[in-house]
């Protein structure tokens, strides 16, 4: 018997789009801010949406496709191939 491997949704993703291309992105992002403005209203103003939409992919968007069952029906097709 073959073991199963666990889902990983990252592998059906590109390269930009990979957990540490999130984090540099959204880490620049709110960095840049910081070193441009030197203001921390603005900063935490543009970090609230960077943080959830980093907090989204990262967290919320893998269990989604996990759960969905679109990964596991992806992954017999590669098997029967």
């Amino acid at each position: 018997m073959s073991e199963q491997q666990p889902l990983n949704p990252w592998k059906y993703k590109p390269w930009w789009c990979q957990p540490w291309s999130i984090l540099l992105t959204g880490i620049t992002i709110i960095s840049s801010s910081w070193l441009i403005f030197h203001t921390i209203w603005l900063t935490v103003l543009i970090s609230v949406p960077v943080l959830v939409w980093m907090g989204f992919f990262l967290l919320i968007w893998p269990q989604l496709m996990i759960r969905s069952g679109v990964l596991e029906s992806s992954q017999k097709d590669n098997i029967q191939s």
